[in-house]
């Protein structure tokens, strides 16, 4: 019993244990994002390359949810938000149902008392992180 314990523990591709550094994020249904979580989200982008083929790949955007709109009905949205290389705001507006997001990851969640965080946009201090 225990050394099945063990084996369950380990990482199977390396044999050893994850350290707590190594957390494995959670993939979530659409229902349950609500505004202050960090997400990766990870949607399927069909490109055309210079001989003229079409390939599709999958973009991560990570970013904190500023808003969460109609979450529960067919054309619910996240708007999600985060600061480029140049210090630079990008937000971008994901539709949940959408067949072109292939999932969504938690990365962090963040304390707040706001449906709506508009006011992140110019806000420049730290936010505080929810324990797990």
């Amino acid at each position: 019993m225990s050394d099945n314990k063990q084996l369950s523990e380990k990482n199977i591709s390396t044999g050893k244990k994850p350290s707590k550094n190594e957390k494995k994020n959670e993939t979530v249904s659409p229902d349950m994002v609500k505004p202050g979580m960090i997400l990766r989200v990870h949607e399927k982008i069909n490109d055309i390359d210079a001989k003229g083929k079409e390939r599709a790949r999958i973009q991560i955007f990570e970013g904190t949810v500023i808003a969460v709109k109609k979450p529960k009905t067919a054309e619910g949205s996240i708007v999600v938000r985060k600061i480029s290389d140049a210090s630079i705001g990008v937000e971008k507006i994901f539709p949940l149902r959408s067949p072109l997001i292939e999932k969504i990851e938690i990365v962090r969640t963040v304390k707040t008392r706001r449906a709506k965080l508009y006011y992140l946009r110019s806000y420049k201090k730290r936010l505080k992180y929810k324990k797990h």
